[in-house]
């Protein structure tokens, strides 16, 4: 599922449980393979608020 646009709280929300729901299914975000699942977080977090910023 593609992430949502948007800067609020509950969009960057919606957006790291969806990039580490999909860490949990497969073991990858995206095409990265984060070793632990705090990593995957922190890197699912980088995605979300950089989409937030528009890049």
């Amino acid at each position: 599922m593609p992430l949502l646009k948007g800067k609020s709280k509950s969009v960057i929300s919606k957006n790291i449980g969806e990039l580490v729901g999909s860490y949990k299914t497969t073991g990858k975000i995206g095409t990265s393979k984060p070793a632990s699942k705090k990593k995957a977080v922190k890197q699912a977090s980088a995605i979300a608020y950089g989409k937030a910023r528009g890049k």
